[in-house]
C-alpha cells in the first residue's frame, strides 16, 4: 500500500513499507531518495509546454483521505512509525478511553481542515497501527466527520487494515455496514516461528481464523499482506507462504521486502543482506518467485509490490502513485495539498497540541469571515511551506509511474514538461531497454509508453530510476 516511504538498497527491489506503517506517513519526495543534484533548468521547457493551458485544465483538488489509527497490541520489531502499544487487553476501560480521546482529536482536525474539492471523497484509507482494534462506533464517527466536512461518495472505496486476532465475523460485518468496502489483512507469514521472529502479536492459528472470518463475511475486496526478507526466511518457507496466500483466495496481495529501519530492534540486531536475514540473491529470487506464483494464479502485478485480480486494484494507493493530492489525518500522517507535502507531528502530545492550534486558526478565520462562511472556512495544513518545485514534481512523476505496470506515457510527459524532458528520459532508459529491463510500447494514440519489465526491471528499479534522475544532472 502505499506516496510511500522507501529506502535505497542497491540490487534490492525498491519497495514501500507495508500498509501497517502506511505510505502516507512521512513520505519523502524523490529529492530525498536519490542523491543526484538536479540542476537541469526545467523552467523554460515547462513554461513552453504549459503556455497554451487554461486554468480550467489545472489539477483537481484531493479526492482521497488517509486516516492514521495508531493503536497496536505491541510494536513489531521492524516498525519505526508512530504507534501506541496498548497491550492484549484492548477492552480495558483506559484503552477504550484513550481511543475515544484520540478520535476526538482526529474529528477536530477534520473539522478544522478546508475543503478543496467540490466533489466528495472517492477513497478513504484507515491505516495504522491496527485500525481493527478501534471499535466500529469510533470508526463511524470518523466517517461521519469526513462526510460532513469533505463529502463522501456512496461508492467510495473505504479501506481498513486489520490484523489477525483483532476481529471476528461480527466485528467485520459491523465495519462493512459502515461502508468499509476493502479489508487489508496483515498476515506477513504463514509460519509461527517467523511471526514470532518479527514481533507480530498474532499466531498462525489466528491467521487461519481471520481468513475464515473474511470468507464468511465476503467483503467486496480483501487484500492479504506478506513480507519477504524476514529473519530465518528460506525459499521453501517463502514458497509455502505464497501457496497459502493463493489458497486463501484474496482479491489483492501485497508483497513487501523487509527494510531494516534505524531506531528499531531489527536495526540493533541485524544488517540487511546478512544472516539471519536472507542474502540479497535470495531476496531477489523470492521477489521473482512471488511474481511467478501470483501471476500464474491470475493476479496482475500492477505495481512493484502489489498484485490484484481484475477490477481489484487499490484505488486509494493508485491516487498516490498517480501523483494526486490527498488529505491526511492523525499522528505522523503526511498530506499532499496544493503542491505541498506536510507531515504532522509523530509524537502524540505534539500532535494533539498541533491539532488544537489548527482548530484555533480555523476558528479565527471563520470569525473573521463572519456568518455564512462555510465552504471557505478551515485551514490547509502545510500552507506555510513552499510548494514542490516543478523539478520535484517531474522526478516524483517519473519514479512513481515507473513503479507501476502501466508505466510512463512519454507523450503525456512531453505535454506536461516539454519534449526535451521526454527525450532525456528515453535516452536514460536506452541501455536498460537493451538488457530487457525496460519495455517501450505504443499507446492507442500512437505515442510511446515505457515500463519496467516484470520481474527483472521491477527488481532493479532502484538502479534504473537513479539512472533517469542522473540524466537531469548538469553536464
Amino acid at each position: 500500500m502505499l506516496a510511500t516511504k522507501w529506502s535505497y538498497a542497491k540490487a534490492r527491489v525498491l519497495l514501500p513499507l507495508p500498509p501497517w506503517c502506511h505510505d502516507s506517513l512521512t513520505r519523502p519526495s524523490a529529492k530525498q531518495l536519490f542523491s543526484h543534484p538536479r540542476q537541469f533548468n526545467l523552467q523554460s521547457t515547462y513554461a513552453a509546454a504549459q503556455a497554451d493551458k487554461s486554468p480550467a485544465l489545472t489539477e483537481n483538488g484531493p479526492l482521497s483521505a488517509y486516516v492514521h489509527l495508531p493503536f497496536c497490541k505491541r510494536k513489531c520489531f521492524y516498525c519505526d512509525f508512530p504507534v501506541t502499544a496498548v497491550g492484549r487487553n484492548t477492552a480495558a476501560s483506559h484503552v477504550q478511553q484513550q481511543m475515544q480521546e484520540y478520535v476526538d482529536v482526529i474529528c477536530m482536525e477534520i473539522s478544522s481542515t478546508q475543503r478543496l474539492n467540490e466533489r466528495p471523497l472517492q477513497t478513504v484509507f484507515f491505516g495504522g497501527g491496527t485500525p481493527s482494534l478501534v471499535p466500529p462506533e469510533l470508526v463511524e464517527r470518523v466517517l461521519s466527520s469526513l462526510q460532513h466536512r469533505l463529502g463522501l461518495s456512496p461508492r467510495a472505496e473505504i479501506s481498513l487494515e486489520a490484523d489477525p486476532g483483532t476481529f471476528d465475523q461480527q466485528r467485520l460485518r459491523q465495519y462493512l455496514q459502515l461502508g468499509v468496502s476493502r479489508v487489508s489483512i496483515g498476515v506477513q507469514a504463514f509460519q509461527q516461528d517467523l511471526l514470532e521472529a518479527c514481533g507480530r502479536s498474532h499466531t498462525l492459528a489466528e491467521v487461519y481464523a481471520a481468513i475464515e472470518a473474511v470468507h464468511a463475511v465476503s467483503p467486496p475486496t480483501w487484500s492479504l499482506d506478506l513480507i519477504s526478507g524476514l529473519p530465518q526466511l528460506t525459499r521453501d518457507k517463502w514458497r509455502h507462504s505464497l501457496q497459502e496466500a493463493v489458497k486463501a483466495g484474496p482479491s489483492h496481495v501485497s508483497v513487501y521486502d523487509l527494510q531494516v529501519e534505524e531506531g528499531t530492534p531489527f536495526a540493533r540486531w541485524y544488517n540487511q543482506g546478512q544472516s539471519p536475514l536472507p542474502k540479497d540473491d535470495d531476496a531477489a529470487a523470492m521477489y521473482a518467485e512471488a511474481s511467478s506464483v501470483l501471476g500464474q494464479a491470475g493476479y496482475e502485478h500492477y505495481e512493484v509490490s502489489n498484485y490484484a485480480r481484475s477490477g481489484h486494484r487499490c484505488a486509494h494507493n493508485q491516487a498516490y502513485w498517480l501523483g494526486k493530492q490527498y488529505y491526511a489525518f492523525g499522528v505522523g500522517a503526511a498530506s499532499y495539498l496544493q503542491g505541498r507535502r506536510f507531515s504532522r507531528p509523530a509524537k502524540m502530545k505534539e500532535y494533539v497540541a498541533w491539532a488544537q492550534q489548527l482548530q484555533q486558526q480555523a476558528q479565527g478565520q471563520a470569525d473573521g469571515a463572519g456568518q455564512g462562511a462555510t465552504r471557505g472556512e478551515g485551514c490547509v495544513p502545510g500552507s506555510h511551506l513552499p510548494p514542490e518545485s516543478k523539478e520535484d514534481q517531474l522526478l516524483d512523476t517519473i519514479m512513481l509511474r515507473l513503479r507501476m505496470a502501466d508505466g510512463l506515457d512519454l507523450g503525456q510527459l512531453s505535454s506536461s514538461y516539454g519534449v526535451e524532458v521526454a527525450d532525456r528520459v528515453r535516452a536514460a532508459l536506452h541501455k536498460h531497454k537493451a538488457t530487457g529491463c525496460v519495455q517501450e510500447l505504443s499507446t492507442p494514440s500512437g505515442g510511446a509508453q515505457v515500463r519496467l519489465s516484470d520481474p527483472q526491471g521491477f527488481l532493479l528499479s532502484n538502479d534504473i530510476i537513479s539512472d533517469v534522475f542522473a540524466e537531469f544532472d548538469m553536464k
